[in-house]
C-alpha cells in the first residue's frame, strides 16, 4: 500500500509542475475557451480561459505508467504490465480523439471540431481494441459482477463484446456532458475513479490499484488550476480522457453495472440531455432551462461552487452505497 500512496504524490507533483509549465504555453498559443452566445451569460466571463488541459493529465499519466511498468518489468512481474497496457492505450487513446478535436476548434478555429461521425468512429475503434485486448491477450472471461446480488454471471462473446463497447461510448460521453463548469467533471471522476481504486484493493486487482492512484493524483492536481475560478479547462482531450479511464477500469473489474450507480451523476446529465431533446421535438418545449442538467442548475440561481459540491457530495454517498453492494 505505500508503494500506491508513493505513486499517488508522484503522479500529483509531475501534474502539478506540468500545470505550471503547460498553462502558460497555452495562453500564448490562444488555445481558449470560446463560450456559446446561447449558454448561461456568466460563462462569456469565461472567454479567453485556455483550455485543452486535459494534455496536462494525459502527458502525466504516460510518464508515471511508463515509469512503473519499467519497473515492474525489471522486477520479472511481466504479468502486471500486460495488464497496465490496455488502461494506458485506452486513455491515451480517448485522449487523442479529444485532443483532435480541441485542436481543430482552438487552433485551427474551426467551430465545428472533429465531425461526430469521425470522433465516433476514434472512440468506436479504440473501444473495440481495448475489449478484444482484454478478452484475448487478457483472457479475462466474459462473466460481468452483479452488484446486490453478489455474484458473476457468465454472458455469451457475442452479447459481451458489442456491451462492453456500449459501455465505453456511453460513459465517455457521459462525462464529456458532465463537463460543462469550473471543477465539475474533474471532482466527480475523481471520486468515481477513488470508488473503483478502492473495490481494486478489496478483490486484489494490482494493475486497478496502481493506475486508479496515478490518474487521482494527476485529478487532484489538475483541480488546482481547474476549481471556479478555472484557470484551465480540460476540453474534450481531458472528458474524453477522464471516461475511458472510467469505463476501462470497470470492465477490467467486471462491474460496468456498478457504475449505474456510482457513477449517476454522469448518467443523469446523459438523460437530461435526451430528454430535453425528445420532449421539445414533440412538444417545442422544454422540460430544463437548459442542459446538460447542471445548467439547469445555474439558471436556477446556484452557484459554480455549490452545483459542484452538491454533485461531488452525492457522487460521494453513491460511492459507500456502491461500496457495499458489491
Amino acid at each position: 500500500m505505500n508503494f500506491q500512496i508513493k505513486i499517488l504524490l508522484a503522479s500529483f507533483g509531475v501534474a502539478l509542475i506540468l500545470g505550471v509549465i503547460v498553462l502558460p504555453i497555452l495562453r500564448k498559443l490562444k488555445v481558449s475557451q470560446q463560450e456559446r452566445t446561447e449558454g448561461p451569460k456568466s460563462h462569456l466571463a469565461k472567454k479567453g480561459t485556455p483550455t485543452m488541459g486535459g494534455i496536462i493529465s494525459i502527458i502525466a499519466i504516460t510518464i508515471l505508467s511508463a515509469g512503473v511498468m519499467i519497473f515492474y518489468y525489471k522486477n520479472g512481474q511481466i504479468d502486471v504490465v500486460k495488464r497496465l497496457v490496455p488502461l494506458l492505450i485506452a486513455t491515451i487513446g480517448f485522449g487523442l480523439v479529444g485532443f483532435v478535436d480541441d485542436f481543430k476548434k482552438m487552433v485551427l478555429k474551426n467551430t465545428e471540431g472533429l465531425k461526430p461521425t469521425y470522433k465516433m468512429l476514434g472512440l468506436l475503434i479504440i473501444s473495440v481494441c481495448f475489449v478484444l485486448y482484454l478478452l484475448n491477450v487478457l483472457n479475462i472471461g466474459t462473466d460481468i459482477y452483479i452488484p446486490i446480488i453478489k455474484a458473476y454471471v457468465n454472458i455469451p462473446v457475442w452479447i459481451y463484446i458489442p456491451f462492453a463497447i456500449i459501455v465505453m461510448l456511453a460513459t465517455t460521453n457521459a462525462v464529456n456532458l458532465t463537463d460543462g463548469i469550473d471543477g465539475l467533471a474533474t471532482s466527480v471522476t475523481t471520486i468515481i475513479i477513488a470508488c473503483l481504486t478502492v473495490i481494486g484493493v478489496i478483490f486484489n486487482v494490482r494493475e486497478i490499484i496502481i493506475f486508479g492512484a496515478i490518474v487521482c493524483g494527476c485529478n487532484l492536481a489538475f483541480l488546482i488550476f481547474n476549481l471556479h475560478p478555472a484557470k484551465i479547462f480540460m476540453g474534450d482531450t481531458g472528458s474524453l480522457m477522464l471516461g475511458g479511464v472510467i469505463a476501462g477500469m470497470a470492465l477490467v473489474l467486471k462491474m460496468p453495472l456498478l457504475l449505474l450507480v456510482i457513477a449517476l451523476i454522469p448518467v443523469i446529465e446523459t438523460l437530461s440531455v435526451m430528454i430535453q431533446v425528445t420532449y421539445y421535438k414533440k412538444t417545442g418545449k422544454r422540460i430544463f432551462k437548459m442542459t446538460p442538467i447542471h445548467h439547469h442548475f445555474e439558471l436556477s440561481g446556484w452557484s459554480e461552487n455549490k452545483i459542484v459540491t452538491v454533485f461531488s457530495l452525492i457522487t460521494l454517498i453513491l460511492c459507500v452505497v456502491g461500496l457495499n453492494i458489491i
